[in-house]
């Protein structure tokens, strides 16, 4: 507090001695003028004056000035007492929640009721933004440590367990124990590469490797990877793909392309899965598309947020909650975006990305044109 009272002393001040200050200069200003004119030009004057008729203030003058000089520096206190008012209230309003924030009170929020003053207004403005954005961070922060922990607690206790197994002979070391082993572990190192590819993007540190590719032959390779893996479930998989040259992080691509694949396995009845690439002049969009059920209404705004897991009627919830989320982060990355809607009664996701990086336009147009013409891949 004492730094805002110091603030308030110092604009006081100020004004009652710019107030004297300019009371001073008017005073001697007149005198200055006077002995000028006299001494250039007295025929200016309504009556000459000589040197001897110039005389210092009488002491009623004295008494006259000092008058005004403090009606003028009276007026210029109670100014600024009322302007020191209305600038310090918004500054106390926010030191006083930035030191409730700084004492762990998130919610805190500054308060401004005068608005005329525009840039104390913005500034409460950006600080009531900022303790928002705070409290949120936290806010996720203690969310996303209690979903992390429940992920990793199923699969590191089987882990645990059946290497506990081992240890004491409960178990025989068995082909198909390792191979449940090795999918735990599988498990685990895919959710610790959701993680990390999430926090990346949040933190702005995801850095894309983009090299010019076939972005259909890459979705090829994904297609015929997750193929095997569609049909042990029932689905059966076709493709529509534009051929074309594209500037991607080709390994980024196909994460993401499989994480909607393995979206689909989990929520989709068994049926057709369809899998589509349109080649535009400036933009590509990837589609992944089921035959139902889609997403609850109620679910559609939070289906690429992290942790954020739908029901399935009669169910469990399946899947961490990261896939879309690792979907909509590669997708910003390439700074494009994902998106959802319902089509034909299913879930039609689509990643919409640029095709070109601004850098290498030019060298992309030149290659563009002497590629084949555009077409199906099948």
């Amino acid at each position: 507090m004492k730094l805002v009272q110091g603030l308030g002393r110092q604009i006081v001040l100020s004004m009652v001695a710019a107030s004297l200050s300019a009371v001073a200069v008017s005073i001697i200003g007149m005198y200055l003028f006077y002995s000028v004119v006299m001494e250039v030009a007295p025929q200016l004057l309504p009556r000459a004056l000589s040197h001897d008729e110039m005389r210092l203030p009488s002491g009623i003058e004295w008494l006259a000035m000092a008058a005004v000089s403090a009606v003028g520096a009276w007026l210029a206190f109670r100014a600024a007492i009322r302007l020191t008012r209305r600038i310090l209230a918004p500054l106390s309003s926010v030191a006083g929640s930035a030191r409730r924030i700084a004492r762990g009170d998130l919610s805190a929020r500054a308060a401004v009721n005068d608005r005329s003053l525009g840039e104390a207004a913005l500034l409460v403005d950006d600080f009531n933004r900022m303790a928002s954005n705070l409290e949120a961070a936290s806010a996720n922060i203690a969310h996303w440590n209690a979903m992390i922990a429940h992920e990793l607690r199923t699969p590191v206790t089987i882990l645990s367990g059946r290497l506990q197994g081992l240890a004491d002979g409960v178990f025989q070391p068995e082909p198909d124990l390792f191979r449940s082993l090795l999918t735990q572990v599988d498990g685990l190192a895919r959710l610790v590469d959701d993680l990390r590819t999430v926090s990346l993007v949040d933190t702005g540190h995801l850095h894309l490797v983009l090299h010019r590719v076939e972005l259909s032959t890459e979705l090829e390779t994904v297609a015929s990877l997750m193929e095997p893996l569609l049909a042990e479930a029932g689905f059966t998989l076709d493709a529509s793909l534009d051929r074309g040259l594209c500037d991607v992080d080709a390994a980024r691509v196909r994460q993401a392309v499989i994480a909607l694949f393995d979206n689909a396995l989990r929520y989709a009845v068994p049926a057709r899965v369809h899998l589509g690439l349109r080649i535009e002049a400036a933009h590509v969009a990837i589609t992944v598309a089921d035959e139902g059920p889609g997403l609850p209404d109620s679910f559609v705004g939070d289906a690429f947020l992290p942790f954020r897991c739908h029901r399935v009627e009669g169910s469990e919830v399946r899947g961490s909650g990261l896939g879309l989320a690792v979907v909509a982060a590669i997708a910003h990355a390439h700074g494009g975006k994902a998106t959802y809607e319902k089509r034909n009664g299913g879930a039609c996701f689509t990643i919409r990305l640029r095709r070109f990086e601004t850098s290498v336009r030019s060298k992309a147009d030149s290659e563009s044109r002497n590629a084949p013409p555009t077409e199906a891949a099948r």
